[in-house]
C-alpha cells in the first residue's frame, strides 16, 4: 500500500474558489449590472436588493478587482499628496509633515483610499517632477503641502480642473474662491505672540521668520510687524533674520541678531525673539546658550507649532499650538468630498490656534 504522503493542517481552511460579478450575481439572484451598481454605492437599488446583494458579498469574502471597479467609477481610489520640500527639511523636524500625513492617512484609511506621496529633491529636476505628477493616471486628487507662492502645479490643476486641496492659504494672486484650502491665520496667530511679549515689557523684540516663499513664512513676518505697529514699535530690519523652518536657520538666525543688535550693556540690545518655528527655536536656544545668554532671563522666547519639540526644549517654549493632524485630516476630508460629488463647490477651513504659555517667555 503505498504511502500517504497528505499532510494534515488542522488549523487551516479551504481556499475559496475565486468569485466574480456573475458568482455574485446568480447567488443573490440578481442581474450583474445591479451587483455592480451595489458595489459602486450608485442609486436606483432598493434597499431589499442591497441588502441582499451585501450579504452574499460578506457571505463569499469577495473584493472588487480594482482594475474593473475604476473603470465603471472614472477613479482609482488613490490621491496624491505632493510636498515640494526636499526630504532633509521634511525630516529634520520629527513632527511637522510626520503628523500632517497622520492626519491625512487617518482620513483615506477611513474612506477606502489610498495616498501617494510625492516629494521635491534637492538636485532634482523642478520640471520633470511636475511633469510627472501632472502625467500620473493614479490619482484621483491631490493635497498640496508647503507650496511656494508661484507653485506651478496650481494653475495647472485649475486649468484642467483637477480636484485639489492646499494646506495653507492660496497665493495671492490666485481667486481664493476658486481654490480649497485648509489653513489657519498665521497672521493673528503671530500678532498675539508677539503681543504677549510686548505686555511684558519687551520693546526690542527680534524675529527669525521661517521660509518667505511660502505662504505660511510671510503671513508669520506680517503678524509680528502688525503687533509691533499696533504698539508704536518700530520695525527694524536689524531685528529681522531670514529663516526656513530649519534647525539650522533658526541657529545662523539667533547669531546673526546678536551680532547686530546682541550689546547688552548699551541698553539697546535684543530682549525678546519671536521664531516662526519650535524647530527653529531649538537651534536659537542653542546659539543663545553659546553666547551665553540664559532665556529666559536675558532674552525671552516664543515660537509656533506647539508639537511636542516645544516640550523637550529647556525651558519648554512658549508657542502657538497650530493644529497640525487636524489641518491634514480636514485636507483630506475636503478632497474626497470634491473626487465624489457630481457637482464639487470649493471649500475653505480656518482652524483656530492658541498661545500656550510656558517658561520660555519668563511668565508661567
Amino acid at each position: 500500500m503505498p504511502a500517504n504522503n497528505t499532510r494534515s493542517y488542522p488549523n487551516s481552511q479551504p481556499t475559496p474558489r475565486s468569485q466574480n460579478l456573475e458568482d455574485i450575481a446568480a447567488k443573490a439572484g440578481v442581474s450583474r449590472s445591479t451587483v455592480s451598481r451595489v458595489i459602486n454605492n450608485e442609486p436606483h437599488v432598493s434597499e431589499k436588493t442591497r441588502h441582499k446583494v451585501l450579504a452574499v458579498i460578506q457571505a463569499e469574502g469577495f473584493t472588487p478587482n480594482p482594475a474593473a471597479r475604476a473603470l465603471v467609477t472614472q477613479r482609482t481610489q488613490v490621491i496624491g499628496v505632493v510636498i515640494p520640500q526636499v526630504p532633509l527639511i521634511l525630516f529634520e523636524d520629527a513632527y511637522y509633515f510626520p503628523t500632517l500625513l497622520q492626519g491625512i492617512s487617518r482620513v483615506t484609511n477611513a474612506r477606502d483610499y489610498s495616498m501617494l506621496l510625492w516629494l521635491g529633491q534637492a538636485d532634482g529636476d523642478e520640471e520633470r517632477f511636475y511633469n510627472r505628477i501632472i502625467s500620473n493616471r493614479l490619482m484621483d486628487g491631490v493635497i498640496i503641502a508647503s507650496a511656494g507662492e508661484n507653485y506651478p502645479l496650481i494653475d495647472h490643476f485649475l486649468r484642467v480642473q483637477t480636484p485639489f486641496v492646499l494646506v495653507e492659504r492660496p497665493a495671492r494672486r490666485h481667486d481664493q474662491n476658486r481654490i480649497s484650502y485648509v489653513t489657519i491665520d498665521n497672521i493673528a496667530a503671530a500678532r498675539e505672540a508677539v503681543t504677549h511679549l510686548i505686555r511684558l515689557g519687551h520693546t526690542r523684540i527680534g524675529t527669525i521668520t521661517g521660509n518667505l516663499a511660502i505662504a505660511d513664512g510671510i503671513d508669520r513676518l506680517e503678524g509680528y510687524k502688525q503687533a509691533l505697529y499696533a504698539a508704536h514699535l518700530p520695525v527694524d530690519n536689524r531685528l529681522i533674520a531670514v529663516g526656513n523652518f530649519t534647525y539650522h536657520s533658526g541657529y545662523e538666525g539667533a547669531q546673526k541678531l546678536l551680532a547686530q543688535v546682541g550689546d547688552h550693556q548699551s541698553g539697546k540690545a535684543l530682549d525678546a525673539i519671536f521664531v516662526a518655528s519650535d524647530i527653529m527655536a531649538r537651534g536659537v536656544v542653542e546659539a543663545l546658550q553659546e553666547a551665553g545668554l540664559n532665556v529666559p532671563d536675558d532674552i525671552a522666547l516664543v515660537s509656533f507649532d506647539d508639537l511636542p519639540t516645544a516640550q523637550q526644549v529647556r525651558p519648554p517654549l512658549t508657542s502657538v499650538h497650530h493644529p497640525v493632524e487636524e489641518k491634514g485630516a480636514h485636507a483630506a476630508d475636503i478632497l474626497i468630498d470634491l473626487i465624489e460629488a457630481d457637482d464639487p463647490v470649493p471649500q475653505q477651513i480656518m482652524l483656530p490656534t492658541e498661545l500656550i504659555i510656558r517658561q520660555s517667555c519668563g511668565e508661567y
